[in-house]
């Protein structure tokens, strides 16, 4: 190539780049083949790019490369087809392969993979399954790599039943053969599988193979499988990568390990903000919102700034711990922060305003989503149940089937709830026929039944009440015995207690409050054996009563106080105050 061709090259590659559209590029394709530069490398690789890039229309990708002679080098098509794998139009590389290989292209095993990354990008396992067909044809089903990524590519298409099939036949596997099976199983929800498969392995696991077999144990709730693997993990010389640590939190937040998984956090070297949302995220599922809140206040002065689904998470805290203020608070950062309120985290701000009792803001926030899912309407529904606008629930229950949006097992939930805070008891049992009609065929939950025998109770219906217990496919808990002897109470059938109580010695129940209830319904009979009895029966279980507690925030710090609790470090200066304010009520009084 003389000094001119070479300055030459360098001009069109820069025109190359600037290039944003055919129109412009033809003229320097032009310029390409009248300089015989349309074959070199380079110019190749950038021509490639280009065409990806904008997704050319095939028809000029195949004019282009009907100018170059494939026998000597396989090098253009292949980039060719990887570069429109790699664009937002991918099924323009199997267009580009059909079209080279129609007309005597003959692929290796540089085409094979960058087809299938096609084939993975929008899930087609019927061109799979004819490239598959020709690796095999071809002879170049021996190559570890070409086996490796048809193990990956079934897998990501859905056909589990073929990537095993062909990591089966495959005579020698390494470690990216069975982490691919192994991470492929895991994405496709078949946790078992994976976990099977990583028992099996014969071949020392790298980092991907940890990651992915943690998150199956997690999903299964495997702690002993999980610590195991938490114990190999210390032994490797990535024990220490941010992404281990990460994986390993989430495993043990999944199955429920606060403890292991606050450890894990502690001594990470370094956090990211996936670290910081796990673990606050993990707090809330957990049901320790009190703490979730603390450590979103670490977060902010460790100087993180929180993203939307860490914000999601602390509407959740503050919904469960009725913090208004608080909630308030992180709305007006989303807003301030510009962060997109998508689905989830409208309805967190619904979940969150509708528990905290200000139905009126929830109503608003509703009204103003462009889109809603189930939960969404769940979370609606249920706010206006527990703050007792059962009509309005009902309302909104119409207006959600009328939507087209099917509802669920927790949306029949939310209504029956509504149905029993504002005694709605025609339209809660017909609501519960329609739930096990063939139009919705849901089976009721123990909850469902609950809240239905919470309903009939309520309304002095006892005697509705046992005959559905009698329907029920499992036994009563706490809360349906609790409603039955609530009832019991207020109609002062103490007969009717004797019952209970043999139903709760045939249980194991380990909740207060169905012992409290029959103490009080004694008492206020003056069966004061009964009442003794029970006492002594608590005692013996180790059944204490639940003292009452409150909480409050104080410079983000929560403060939680139970009934004749002392330990608060500040308990004499907050008795004076109390005091004060006594004192002066009964001045004002």
């Amino acid at each position: 190539m003389n000094k001119a061709t070479q300055s030459l090259k360098w001009v069109l590659l820069e025109f190359i780049d600037k290039c944003k559209d055919l129109r412009s590029f033809k003229k320097i394709h032009a310029q390409l083949l009248t300089s015989a530069l349309v074959s070199n490398d380079l110019v190749v690789a950038k021509v490639a790019n280009l065409f990806g890039k904008h997704v050319i229309n095939v028809h000029y990708t195949s004019n282009y490369l009907k100018q170059m002679d494939w026998s000597l080098s396989s090098f253009p098509c292949n980039l060719f087809i990887s570069s429109y794998a790699s664009s937002h139009s991918p099924r323009a590389a199997i267009l580009v392969y059909r079209w080279v290989f129609k007309n005597g292209f003959v692929p290796d095993v540089f085409t094979v993979p960058a087809v299938l990354k096609s084939c993975a990008r929008f899930s087609g396992i019927f061109e799979l399954r004819q490239l598959h067909a020709v690796v095999v044809r071809n002879g170049l089903w021996c190559d570890m790599y070409v086996q490796n990524s048809l193990v990956h590519v079934y897998i990501i298409c859905g056909d589990n039943a073929s990537a095993c099939k062909v990591f089966d036949e495959m005579p020698i596997r390494d470690v990216v053969s069975w982490t691919g099976l192994i991470s492929g199983s895991v994405k496709a929800g078949l946790f078992d599988d994976a976990i099977a498969l990583f028992l099996r392995m014969d071949v020392e696991p790298n980092l991907a193979t940890i990651v992915s077999i943690l998150g199956a144990c997690g999903k299964l709730g495997c702690l002993n499988l999980g610590k195991g693997v938490h114990g190999l993990v210390v032994k490797c010389p990535y024990g220490k990568e941010l992404v281990v640590d990460n994986a390993l939190m989430d495993m043990y937040m999944k199955c429920e390990s606060v403890a292991d998984a606050r450890q894990v956090f502690d001594e990470m070297p370094e956090k990211d903000i996936i670290s910081w949302t796990s673990m606050i995220g993990g707090l809330v599922r957990c049901q320790f919102p009190n703490e979730s809140l603390n450590l979103f206040y670490e977060m902010q002065a460790s100087g993180f700034e929180p993203d939307g689904v860490i914000l999601t998470s602390v509407l959740s805290a503050s919904a469960s711990l009725g913090l208004l203020e608080y909630g308030r608070w992180v709305h007006e950062y989303i807003d301030c922060s510009c962060i997109k309120q998508d689905v989830h985290i409208g309805t967190a701000l619904v979940d969150m305003y509708a528990k905290c009792g200000c139905i009126e803001m929830a109503q608003h926030v509703f009204n103003d989503m462009p889109s809603k899912n189930i939960r969404t309407w769940n979370a609606f529904i249920g706010g206006l149940a527990i703050n007792g606008h059962g009509q309005e629930a009902l309302k909104q229950f119409e207006e959600l089937i009328e939507s087209g949006t099917r509802p669920n097992e927790v949306t029949f939930l939310a209504i029956f709830t509504a149905c029993c805070h504002s005694g709605l008891v025609d339209e809660g049992r017909q609501l519960f026929n329609q739930m096990t009609s063939p139009s919705y065929n849901i089976s009721p939950w123990l909850e469902h039944y609950g809240c239905m025998v919470d309903l009939f109770c309520r309304a002095g219906l006892v005697g509705e009440a046992m005959e559905l217990i009698k329907t029920m496919p499992m036994p009563p808990d706490v809360q349906i015995l609790g409603a039955l002897l609530s009832a019991c109470s207020t109609y002062e059938n103490v007969g009717f207690s004797q019952e209970m109580l043999k139903s709760l010695q045939n249980f194991e129940y380990q909740d207060s409050g169905i012992y409290v209830l029959l103490s009080n319904l004694y008492a206020a009979s003056k069966k004061w054996t009964e009442v003794r009895s029970l006492r002594r029966q608590m005692k013996r279980k180790g059944i204490n009563k639940v003292p009452g507690s409150s909480i409050i925030r104080v410079d983000g710090k929560s403060h939680e106080f139970l009934v004749g609790d002392n330990d608060h470090s500040q308990s004499e200066d907050i008795r004076v105050v109390l005091n004060t304010l006594a004192n002066q009520i009964d001045t004002l009084s």
